[in-house]
């Protein structure tokens, strides 16, 4: 059995409404998987009841062999070997940084929660601001603190709920570096939610595509970006252009070639300076607006372009 054994989870709010259906995945020891959908996919859910703490309606959770039991099977719900970090972190708001790591350990041996908040304080770089209220903390040194807190229990699993998504870019590449590198070394196994598939990427080798409560695709980002199992997860890579007279049938932007006298001719309506391209919508003889990559910025608006791709390239996606 896996470190972490999720067996035909079923989760409904209301009689046939489904927000987690029959979602079953195995983690690794150590490992680092993201869980990819978007809003309403059940993601959040789904972590609340591996943490223990929402009920579900069939299926087992298993963490090395031993049962996640509901909420309502336990007089406490949770489980200190797994911890869930919230989206907006959940901090207490008149407790210091160090106030708020030392939340769960306040019935530990004294000199042990000590020991263990001034080591939480130096791996996460928060020393300087042991003494700061929440309110006073950028939303990646607040973010940094939550997740402080969850590893006071020293858990073997860790979950977290869209920890980006209040961070501008320059704290999310920063803090996405600091903790992948840090959650490596501890060898915690990590699974944690986004709808952002640039923040997956970045941080996991492994993704999990859920869409409406149910598994997707597993795998290697390239291999689902090669092999892509449906519409939806091929669109959380690209947008997708559809081949004219070919039903279901698509090519990516980035996987068409641009020349100015031989290929399939359209007409440029829109251009948009990008960091590595000029991205162009093109309009069809048909009608069609396609979206395509100029990456040697040598078309403009009103001007006649002619399109090649390999036919290798395309995608067939019949749902």
């Amino acid at each position: 059995m896996a470190f972490l054994e999720i067996q035909s989870i079923h989760k409904s709010f209301q009689p046939g409404q489904h927000v987690v259906s029959n979602f079953s995945i195995s983690l690794q020891k150590g490992q680092i998987t993201a869980l990819v959908g978007e809003s309403g996919s059940g993601k959040s859910t789904l972590l609340r009841i591996l943490a223990g703490l929402e009920n579900r309606d069939s299926g087992e959770v298993f963490l090395e062999g031993t049962r996640i039991q509901n909420p309502k099977e336990k007089l406490v719900p949770g489980y200190d070997e797994i911890q869930l970090v919230y989206q907006d972190y959940h901090l207490y708001p008149s407790s210091t940084v160090e106030e708020n790591i030392s939340r769960p350990l306040l019935q530990y041996d004294k000199a042990y929660k000590a020991r263990r908040v001034k080591e939480l304080l130096k791996l996460l770089d928060l020393e300087a601001f042991r003494d700061k209220l929440p309110r006073h903390l950028s939303g990646g040194q607040q973010q940094k603190v939550a997740i402080a807190r969850a590893l006071s229990l020293e858990p073997s699993v860790l979950l977290l709920d869209e920890p980006f998504s209040s961070l501008d870019g320059i704290q999310r590449r920063e803090l996405i570096a600091e903790l992948k590198d840090m959650f490596g070394n501890l060898g915690v196994t990590v699974l944690f939610v986004t709808h952002d598939l640039d923040d997956a990427l970045q941080m996991a080798p492994e993704l999990v595509i859920i869409q409406k409560g149910k598994l997707i695709q597993r795998g290697r980002p390239e291999e689902i970006f090669a092999k892509p199992k449906n519409l939806y997860a091929a669109k959380l890579f690209s947008h997708l252009n559809p081949v004219p007279e070919k039903n279901k049938t698509y090519v990516r932007p980035a996987d068409v070639q641009l020349f100015k006298t031989s290929g399939m001719p359209a007409k440029v309506v829109d251009k948009q300076y990008l960091i590595h391209y000029n991205q162009l919508t093109v309009a069809l003889q048909g009608g069609e607006k396609w979206l395509v990559e100029d990456k040697r910025r040598i078309f403009d608006t009103g001007e006649l372009v002619f399109l090649k791709w390999e036919e290798k390239l395309e995608l067939i996606l019949l749902s």
